[in-house]
């Protein structure tokens, strides 16, 4: 199956001036009028990805008793391994397990004046059984923590602002997040939600997809059009804090994904870039031109507001999404 992304290629900005501008050019023009594209030319290494894909089978494939000993509700993090079904998208089941992995990192110490989004900071849970995925996992996200800030360097530039102008956010406690998912077939005739109609709370995220599996859907133009993985590809599309910087002019997207047919399965990995909690994502000052085709902020499905703290964000997701951790760990929050 075809898709309509755009195929953008990551290596041209190694090509000469006039090969990396017309890259700058092609990545504005993309996350503007459609806000995802397919990366390629990234130069991640494919052993890489290979042995990412491997250990989240492996992973997946353990006992289930040994996956439930790394059940998110035994941390305060959200982090670890999460049931299929015990997730949700505006209040509705997404048909998945997954384990989360952010930065590993001790907990902060809590006191009255800390803000809430710090309880979003802690440890991991890791599996005992399959050391490995930390390795990879830490590995991962060193990766594609490189290629999501040249990223943004190359989104500054073509917005006419200093190619440094994101780097400050990233600088101190990054708060990137690997999410290793496996989707169970479900569909049959009719499709099953393995994720429902959202837009990323953060800056940027790269999915990866394993080859020859479908599955996701991006809103363009009141329409859904598929995005089928494409072999060294990744998906890339911008959130909604990438948004609030350029006053809507770059655009965070509806998606959604679907499950797969019954009798087979498919492992995504989505990493989302996202910077230290408490901050505050810088506003550029657009040219008029490009100030003038800027759309404003998008409308999320549940009337939420985009708040300006990233970690705000992070822990509203957080607390609507997972609600049984909520209620074992952060029950004085759930009647804000």
């Amino acid at each position: 199956m075809s898709s309509s992304l755009p195929i953008l290629d990551f290596s041209r900005l190694d090509a000469g001036a006039d090969e990396a501008a017309a890259f700058r050019a092609d990545l504005l023009r993309a996350t503007h009028e459609v806000g995802f594209f397919y990366l390629v030319g990234h130069g991640v290494d494919r052993e890489l990805i290979d042995d990412l894909l491997d250990v989240s089978r492996r992973f997946f494939d353990l006992p289930t008793d040994e996956k439930l000993k790394l059940e998110n509700v035994h941390s305060p993090q959200f982090r670890g391994y999460t049931r299929v079904g015990g997730e949700l998208t505006h209040g509705d089941v997404d048909w998945r397990e997954q384990i989360d992995i952010g930065p590993e990192r001790d907990a902060v110490e809590l006191t009255p004046g800390t803000p809430d989004y710090w309880r979003l900071e802690g440890p991991n849970l890791w599996p005992e059984a399959l050391p490995e995925l930390q390795q990879v996992a830490e590995r991962w996200n060193e990766e594609l923590s490189r290629v999501s800030l040249r990223l943004l360097r190359a989104w500054a530039l073509s917005l006419g602002a200093p190619e440094d102008s994101f780097d400050e956010a990233f600088a101190d406690k990054p708060f990137a997040l690997t999410k290793i998912v496996r989707y169970p077939g479900e569909s049959g005739a009719e499709r099953k939600q393995g994720v429902g109609a959202h837009r990323d709370g953060g800056v940027l995220t790269l999915l990866l997809v394993e080859p020859g599996k479908e599955g996701l859907q991006v809103e363009f133009n009141g329409e859904w059009i598929d995005a089928p993985s494409i072999p060294g590809a990744f998906v890339v599309n911008i959130g909604e804090m990438l948004e609030l910087a350029t006053g809507g002019y770059l655009k965070a997207t509806l998606h959604k994904v679907f499950s797969p047919p019954i009798g087979s399965d498919r492992i995504s990995v989505p990493f989302f870039f996202n910077p230290a909690l408490d901050t505050v994502m810088p506003r550029l000052e657009l040219d008029p031109e490009l100030a003038g085709a800027a759309r404003g902020l998008s409308v999320d499905p549940t009337n939420s507001p985009i708040l300006d703290t990233y970690g705000d964000n992070a822990l509203r997701y957080r607390l609507r999404a997972h609600p049984n951790v909520a209620e074992i760990h952060h029950q004085d929050l759930l009647g804000q």
